[in-house]
């Protein structure tokens, strides 16, 4: 049967390796289901809910992979779109986290289009690559000043807008060891770094008396808080366009480039030869409009695949793994609320350094591709928003390259974006 449905011959596979393959990205990627909580309850949303949410959209989300594409796969809530839904849209717009979800099923339904259409691999061919390599560096950068700040490392100061916090607080130096714990296993090549590292700080909290132990397994808690909670209306305010296109575009960037490193990593994408990618688009692009439905922000496909690809994973049969545990997941509810946010800062601050190597391909010799990136990663953090790097970076690449004369470097797909974006500015500001 598993033949049959895998093809593991052809794919040069095993039951065993594809087994182990599962376990280990499940391993890597599994510390989501403490962060997303963390992060989205921060809205207002039932923490509880937002945890049953974040392991059935990411078995859901993984079971499309598995059986549409046949790719060793994994999806889950990403970061990056959960503190832009959470921190952006919610906590600086003032939308509800109800209308965010409203964004995210419509940005999920736009994508689905895209992606039929073909427009998608349009909007990939024509965005700059040094873009591209400064939105992921960026959404680092943003992730990197909210696990500072939750760690307690940062805070708000009237001078200097932000100052130096209490490094003698016992949360801050726990959030501190818990970093050095999960860089250490990590440069040690230990499975489930960041895990541990969470794991590490929470028990630690907890034989301390920071934080009150309510145990390890139960039966899942009731997702109707946030099951269709969705405000679509709402989401169809004007106020909220751009906020769907940022959605898109970074669900396109992010998830289409983690697909085609990893696929290529695992030998399934090869020049000259058929390949199920167009599958794994589409997969991708519904997993966004279930995960809405549950009540997770976007649902995406994540590089931590990586891991099981490079122990052997070459089929769907890795992610139908990486589903079941995350299903099984569901019963470790008392142990994902009793996790602090200063213990899931360090793997958010961590993440962040790792999304920081992708400036190295920005071409920084050429000045009009270089500027456009660096103000669209600096922005973000600084105007704490992924959508305000988005717009200043798409709006000076096409400035700054009709300025010099370069007009044919502009593709329209970048041109389209900019022009949306000034749109935005100019006639709906708030």
């Amino acid at each position: 049967m598993l033949e049959k449905l895998f093809k593991l011959q052809e794919h040069q596979a095993n039951v065993r390796t594809e087994i182990v393959a599962g376990l280990t990205t499940f391993l890597t990627m599994s510390y989501i289901i403490f962060v997303n909580p963390d992060i989205l309850s921060s809205t207002g949303m039932d923490r509880d809910a937002v945890f049953v949410a974040t392991c059935l959209a990411a078995a859901i989300g993984t079971l499309i992979m598995t059986f549409v594409a046949n790719w060793p796969i994994a999806m889950a809530p990403g970061m990056g779109l959960n503190a832009f839904f959470a921190f952006t849209v919610v906590a600086q717009m003032g939308y509800s986290w109800q209308q965010a979800l409203g964004a995210v099923f419509i940005s999920g339904v736009v994508f689905v289009i895209l992606t039929v259409t073909g427009i998608r691999a349009w909007l990939i061919a024509g965005i700059p690559s040094s873009l591209r390599s400064a939105i992921a560096a960026g959404i680092g950068l943003f992730l990197g000043i909210i696990a500072l700040g939750t760690a307690g490392v940062v805070v708000a100061n009237p001078a200097t807008k932000v100052g130096l916090g209490d490094l003698t607080s016992v949360t801050t130096l726990y959030a501190i060891l818990g970093f050095f714990i999960i860089a250490a296993l990590d440069a040690l090549k230990i499975r489930g770094a960041i895990l541990i590292g969470i794991l590490a700080i929470t028990i630690l909290s907890i034989l301390t008396g920071q934080t009150e132990f309510h145990g390890i397994f139960s039966a899942p808690p009731s997702i109707a808080p946030t099951f269709m909670q969705f405000d679509i209306m709402g989401a169809l305010h004007t106020g909220f366009f751009h906020v769907i296109l940022v959605f898109v575009l970074v669900e396109v960037f992010d998830a289409t480039g983690t697909m085609i490193g990893v696929a290529t990593r695992a030998g399934l994408i090869q020049p000259g030869k058929p390949n199920r990618l167009g599958r794994a688009l589409f997969a991708d692009s519904t997993a966004i409009v279930a995960g809405s439905f549950l009540g997770t922000s976007s649902t995406t496909a994540y590089i931590e695949s990586a891991s099981g690809v490079q122990a052997g994973g070459r089929t769907g049969l890795t992610a139908l793994v990486v589903a079941i545990l995350f299903l099984l997941a569901l019963f470790l509810s008392p142990l994902a609320s009793v996790v602090p946010g200063y213990a899931t800062a360090p793997a958010l601050l961590y993440v962040a350094g790792l999304m920081l190597r992708e400036l190295v391909d920005v071409d920084w010799e050429d000045i009009t591709e270089a500027v456009p990136a660096a103000i669209a990663a600096i922005a973000m953090p600084l105007t704490y928003s992924i959508a305000n790097g988005l717009a200043f970076g798409f709006i000076s690449y096409v400035a700054i390259k009709a300025l010099t004369g370069r007009f044919r470097d502009i593709h329209p797909a970048t041109l389209l974006v900019a022009v949306l974006f000034i749109i935005k500015y100019a006639f709906f500001p708030g």
